[in-house]
């Protein structure tokens, strides 16, 4: 099942054509998406029965809309790849490295972001989505509590990020825009292994950046068990998983992103999104 956001109600989608929730439903299921996680495995079993001819709607990605709009939590990994910490001058982490993008910053598959003063650069990540109640779940269980995965940046203001000690990823990470996700929640069941997807992100159409996410050190499994272990996780939580080696920073020289730029996030199975930039600096 693929659900996704178009004029603020939630959607079933197949290729390029949608059916809305609660019109198809004939209102038993909501059409607010934060809603309809909360009744995620009712949603589910719906989905599976529709007919193709109830998918009345066409549907381009540019007319999308964030799948998980209003998360209560966004958690974010650092380091999980290993040539990506290699890049930054780390061992790889024994622990996940987590942090967390303030919702604020959520936004949709096809957007333009306002550049802060700053460097800003990015970060192509696997977005795993809660979809049910969560607190220390096992890592062998753990994918029952994923709702889907989508796709991310994790855009990140360098200077802010790393000013002071310790340093403010958080708000460095979570500037209005930094958190585009989409195009669509894809349910784990979509994929051959969903452990194990291509990767890419380009820049001006080329690639600066492209793994599997079968190279993380910590897997999805592992990371919702860890986080679980501590707090729980509710529906419509986001884990930023983390990013593959290639970003500005660590380029020789550094590269950042300008107005003139066109960024664009590919994974296997799910879609991809794209992000232009104006330079509106105070």
């Amino acid at each position: 099942m693929r659900i996704g956001v178009l004029d603020g109600r939630a959607v079933v989608v197949r290729g390029d054509r949608a059916v809305a929730v609660r019109q198809a439903s004939q209102g038993r299921l909501p059409d607010d998406p934060m809603a309809l996680l909360d009744e995620w495995p009712r949603v589910r079993d719906w989905a599976a029965e529709l007919p193709d001819d109830a998918f009345d709607l066409t549907v381009t990605p540019a007319a999308l809309g964030a799948p998980v709009p209003r998360p209560r939590q966004v958690f974010a990994v650092a380091l999980n790849y290993p040539p990506h910490a290699a890049e930054a001058g780390f061992t790889p982490p024994a622990e996940p490295l987590v942090f967390t993008k303030f919702p604020a910053c959520i936004s949709g598959p096809d957007t333009t972001v306002a550049l802060p003063p700053g460097k800003v650069d990015w970060e192509v990540e696997l977005v795993a989505v809660v979809g049910r109640e969560t607190y220390r779940v096992s890592e062998e269980h753990a994918w029952d509590a994923v709702a889907g995965l989508t796709v991310g940046q994790d855009l990140s203001e360098r200077v802010t990020q790393l000013q002071g000690k310790p340093a403010q990823f958080s708000l460095g990470k979570s500037f209005p825009g930094f958190g585009p996700t989409g195009p669509v929640l894809v349910t784990p069941d979509e994929f051959d292994d969903p452990d194990d997807l291509e990767i890419t992100g380009l820049l001006n159409n080329e690639a600066v950046q492209h793994d599997r996410t079968k190279s993380m050190i910590f897997p999805v499994p592992e990371l919702i068990a860890r986080l679980s272990a501590v707090l729980p996780l509710f529906p419509g939580d986001l884990v930023f998983t983390g990013t593959p080696a290639g970003v500005g920073n660590r380029m020789d020289p550094p590269r950042y992103l300008t107005a003139d730029d066109e960024l664009v996030s590919r994974i296997e199975g799910i879609g991809e999104i794209r992000q232009g930039f104006t330079d509106v600096r105070p």
